[in-house]
């Protein structure tokens, strides 16, 4: 049986069907429908593999349309806008049953020496003082619906190390803030499109159970519906995914049933690798 760090790779090669044109399988997290983490690493990773070798992607902008069906493929048609002397533009549209779900720009340049700062990394504790989300949820997955119980004590292809964990079956008023160690359970290769999608595919996690933070309920509280509306990413700096990566996520603002956050990355050496932006439906049905 493969390893879910194999299969996750596997799952972000896809197939090529034709020149600008590519098939990925889907995988069902538990929630009913695609995350979207899934279609925002595939679609980079379709757009990618029509872009020159050596030029990695710097940022991306994507919006979700309409929920995935984790049981059916999705197709990417990938539309060269531009081939520059230094940047190339890709443009994504993911579509299931004929109906578009997802699209994504993405920009690639070559990279040039130029000017250089960045924000300090903030505060935190080192990600060998911290247990894993898999190892905390052990304490309350027994009460958690039967679609995400094995996911949740089951170790996947990352392994995240929240520093303020909050079990979402007793979530309590906490501030905007959220910090988490990431980084893949094994080795990845050398290929730096490994590294930049697979960090494209776990930066939407935490970005809106964040946001729920101020107001004491969780994705779990009964009457409370969230999802992702679109998703930014810029790449700042090479780094490795195989070796720890804190992800802090704040949000600054929540109104008219969204809410907003951002997200930075930085290695245990202090730098600042990549920066995320989400707004997102946060829904009080109650």
């Amino acid at each position: 049986m493969p390893d879910p760090l194999s299969t996750l790779l596997d799952l972000l090669r896809l197939e090529r069907i034709e020149e600008n044109l590519f098939r990925g399988a889907s995988q069902d997290l538990g929630w009913g429908r695609v995350y979207g983490g899934q279609v925002l690493g595939q679609a980079l990773s379709a757009a990618g593999q029509t872009v020159p070798d050596g030029r990695p992607v710097h940022s991306l902008h994507a919006y979700f349309l309409r929920p995935g069906d984790p049981s059916l493929p999705v197709v990417y048609t990938v539309d060269p806008i531009r081939n520059g002397r230094s940047f190339t533009t890709r443009r994504v549209v993911a579509v299931q049953r004929g109906k578009a779900i997802f699209n994504l720009s993405a920009s690639f340049h070559d990279g040039e020496p130029g000017f250089v700062h960045a924000d300090p990394m903030p505060d935190a504790p080192p990600p060998e003082s911290l247990k894993s989300s898999s190892e905390l949820a052990e304490a309350w997955a027994r009460k958690l619906p039967e679609q995400f119980r094995a996911k949740a004590m089951s170790q996947g292809p990352i392994e995240i190390r929240p520093v303020d964990p909050v079990n979402p079956m007793k979530p309590h008023v906490t501030g905007p803030t959220r910090q988490a160690w990431f980084k893949a359970v094994d080795t990845l290769p050398d290929e730096p499109w490994v590294h930049r999608y697979l960090l494209a595919y776990a930066s939407d996690f935490h970005f809106l159970t964040t946001t729920l933070q101020p107001h004491g309920v969780s994705w779990l509280t009964p009457g409370i519906q969230i999802a992702s509306l679109d998703h930014a990413m810029w790449f700042h700096r090479p780094f490795r995914f195989d070796r720890w990566l804190l992800y802090q996520v704040h949000s600054p603002s929540a109104s008219g049933a969204r809410a907003l956050a951002h997200g930075h990355f930085f290695d245990q050496e202090g730098n600042l690798v990549a920066s995320t932006t989400q707004e997102g439906l946060i829904r009080d049905r109650r």
